[in-house]
């Protein structure tokens, strides 16, 4: 066997070995994240309500929104924070608008902030649940029922939701 063909052989197996990898590497990442609770996703189900209420401590809960890639919309808060006890349901309002002059559709995908505490955000009623269809020019409310976990960790006195929000389709 030349030189050239054990070569060969060594970078095909390289060259495969890295493929798998990579194809590996989400699920791998989504297992890790799911293990250590670094991920910062929060859940896209609906909670339940929360029947009990933490009246001794508080936590600051701050809102972001950034519109993806140019996407004809424009998605603001009505308050950037609100401090919320523990267990208590609180509701946050968003406004949506459509700047084109074509129906489009968008989806909103939250994050959390810092990554731990997104197992104790439990969004009752959330616009990130479904996608929103907004006619041209259109503006529409958007609410979003929430609360945090009494279970939160002690040293989480403050975390951040934040809406990325991209144009999925042009709705027809």
């Amino acid at each position: 066997m030349s030189k050239h063909t054990k070569l060969f052989k060594k970078l095909v197996i390289a060259s495969v070995g890295m493929f798998a990898f990579a194809f590996a590497l989400v699920p791998l990442y989504n297992v890790f994240c799911d293990i250590t609770g670094l991920n910062g996703k929060p859940s896209l189900e609906r909670a339940k309500v929360s029947s009990e209420v933490d009246l001794n401590r508080l936590v600051d809960v701050g809102f972001l929104t950034h519109v993806q890639n140019e996407a004809p919309f424009e998605v603001t808060v009505d308050q950037a924070v609100v401090t919320v006890k523990p267990g208590e349901m609180n509701q946050v309002m968003f406004s949506a608008h459509n700047l084109s002059n074509e129906s489009r559709t968008m989806q909103a995908v939250p994050s959390i902030s810092p990554g731990l505490a997104a197992q104790y955000m439990h969004k009752v009623e959330c616009f990130c649940f479904t996608q929103q269809i907004l006619q041209p020019g259109e503006r529409v409310d958007l609410t979003l029922l929430f609360y945090i976990d009494t279970e939160i960790a002690e040293d989480i006195e403050e975390l951040t939701l934040s809406y990325t929000v991209f144009d999925i389709v042009t709705a027809k």
